[in-house]
């Protein structure tokens, strides 16, 4: 059974679109988890959040990772694949969160040892109860791991 004052959920999300990113914030601010949503822009600043590298050196470890797969400078497989081969951040889940519907996408994502892949709905509502099902599933009904 889940303790009834859970310790607040920091969540990472690594996403380039300044549309998607208010989209989440406003479906996270209706949590029924206390969270803190960390926003990084693309997947070399993902990996330096991850790290706590500069300017990131204070940051905190994720609880859970929201990760787009169409970045800049980095794209999302890589940043899953180099989070799922370092044992400090392997226990993290990550959620890949994207546009693409492609079978080889899911299927490279599932590969590279994603937790779960969501297809962002391009309707409001529909994107809105994707991040609220997200939120149920992860902050409300699974034990994550205190990666601290």
């Amino acid at each position: 059974m889940r303790n009834p004052a859970p310790t607040p959920v920091d969540i990472l999300l690594v996403e380039d679109d300044p549309g998607d990113e208010l989209l989440t914030r406003e479906a996270f601010e209706n949590a029924k988890v206390r969270n803190t949503l960390h926003v990084v822009r693309d997947g070399v600043e993902a990996l330096r959040f991850l790290r706590q590298e500069e300017p990131h050196a204070r940051a905190p470890l994720p609880d859970l990772i929201l990760l787009d797969l169409n970045l800049p400078l980095m794209d999302g497989r890589e940043v899953l694949s180099h989070i799922k081969a370092d044992p400090r951040l392997r226990p993290i889940p990550v959620v890949v969160l994207t546009t693409s519907e492609a079978e080889a996408d899911i299927a490279a994502s599932y590969h590279l040892h994603a937790n779960a892949y969501v297809t962002k709905p391009v309707d409001l509502d529909a994107f809105v109860k994707a991040i609220g099902k997200i939120e149920g599933f992860y902050l409300a009904v699974v034990e994550l791991p205190r990666a601290r």
